[in-house]
């Protein structure tokens, strides 16, 4: 029997093939024998001298403003703020050791630490907290937009060039910019996943770059490609979940896993009966459990598990979906907030909704896709989402959905990332 332990930023499994049971319909938890990373690790102190303590940061942009601030989660204080040199998107390391501020009117990618550090030793976790601070880590390039962490590794696409800037996470938090650059037929719309010694990249539309890219094709560390082109028609949106990496199409996802050290992709079409004038385009990961979230037309999204009969199930909402965002504690429920100004709690072992509560004032979808609106974020037993209308924060109890309280940071806070966790800490 594998051993499952809580971590407040994913279930830890150690052992292999873990699964539930077949009429949950998620078919694994982490299908692996690896012990997965977690921006929080959830373990008792080893020793007399040492105390647990929890901490969680939040990192809030401005929809306006070129500024990133941090602010204590518990306590809802900004502790520091730093300039950015355009409006920033935020993207955290898959240890929560890094985030950086990805901006794409300016040219540029800026690397933050954290200030939160997590180290499992096996019998207890040990937690550092110390000041956030730029890295000095500043990656240049035309219009930088998608951003993929993986197991050390991260990819930033740069759209404005079709290159790939890839550098290690370790690197990044000793302020050294050793960035390994890889190079597409052309300019586009596109993404790099970051693989071990492979990483896979897009492939542009031959006819127009300028449209979506048509599939994605293997590098190996030397940059020569390995196998086929596989086809990926209209392809935007990916994710991570256990052993698996999902990328969406028009005409369904592909699956990579990788198999005797390198990827192998499959493609996974679309069940018959979804709706024919929607796609996925954009995917989260579960955590703990594996499976992915996507988006599938304005008023619904899919519950993706590839390994399962039935992989896909679609849930409707009542109206435009704004934002949605994984719970990676309470690994069961995923959140869907709606341009009605309500959050819905969504069980993705039922796949229904669980639950809805009103938290803002409604915000329309019509307009600008990036004007600004709410984003939410989990911190351990918390749920984060922004105002940016009013200039709040609001904090809701994960377990009840109840507002618990307001955090006033002025300005239109809009996108959010919170990182931290518990641990335990030397006297």
């Amino acid at each position: 029997m594998p051993l499952v332990f809580e971590v407040s930023g994913v279930f830890q499994v150690i052992g292999c093939n873990v699964i539930t049971s077949k009429e949950v319909q998620v078919k694994s938890l982490v299908s692996s024998c690896a012990l997965g990373l977690a921006f929080g690790l959830t373990l008792l102190p080893a020793r007399a001298d040492e105390k647990a303590e929890t901490a969680w940061r939040l990192f809030v942009t401005d929809r306006h403003l070129p500024v990133m601030h941090v602010l204590d989660a518990a306590e809802g204080k900004i502790i520091k703020s730093f300039d950015l040199k355009s409006q920033g998107r935020l993207y955290p390391t898959e240890s929560g050791k890094v985030v950086f501020a990805v901006q794409a009117d300016a040219d540029v990618a800026m690397g933050f630490a954290t200030g939160i550090e997590l180290d499992d030793h096996g019998d207890h976790g040990d937690l550092e907290v110390s000041e956030p601070k730029a890295l000095g880590v500043e990656i240049a390039g035309k219009k930088p937009v998608h951003f993929v962490p993986h197991h050390g590794d991260v990819a930033i696409f740069y759209d404005g060039e079709g290159v790939v800037r890839l550098i290690k996470e370790a690197d990044v938090l000793e302020g050294k910019s050793a960035v390994r650059l890889l190079e597409t037929a052309a300019p586009h719309h596109g993404v790099a996943i970051p693989l071990g010694d492979h990483v896979v990249v897009t492939v542009p539309n031959e006819q127009d770059p300028s449209k979506l890219p048509t599939g994605v094709r293997v590098l190996d560390s030397s940059g020569r490609q390995v196998g086929e082109v596989a086809e990926c028609p209209g392809l935007h949106g990916e994710a991570s979940s256990g052993h698996l990496t999902a990328i969406a199409c028009e005409t369904g996802l592909l699956i990579v896993k990788e198999t005797g050290g390198k990827p192998e992709i499959k493609h996974l079409a679309y069940a018959g009966d979804l709706p024919e004038d929607a796609k996925v385009s954009t995917l989260l990961g579960g955590k703990g459990l594996q499976y992915f979230l996507g988006n599938f037309g304005q008023k619904a999204v899919v519950l993706i598990d590839p390994e399962d009969e039935n992989a896909f199930r679609l849930i409707d909402l009542p109206v435009r979906r704004v934002h949605f965002a994984i719970d990676p504690v309470r690994t069961k429920f995923a959140y869907v907030f709606t341009e009605d100004g309500r959050l819905h709690q969504i069980n993705v072992l039922s796949g229904k909704i669980a639950k809805s509560v009103g938290v803002t004032e409604p915000y329309s979808m019509d307009g600008h896709w990036n004007d600004p609106r709410p984003r939410i974020a989990v911190a351990g037993d918390e749920i984060m989402v922004t105002d940016p209308l009013k200039g709040l924060i609001h904090v809701l109890d994960a377990a009840t959905l109840e507002a618990s309280r307001e955090f006033v940071t002025g300005g239109a806070p809009y996108e959010i990332v919170a990182v931290g966790g518990s641990g335990a800490v030397h006297e």
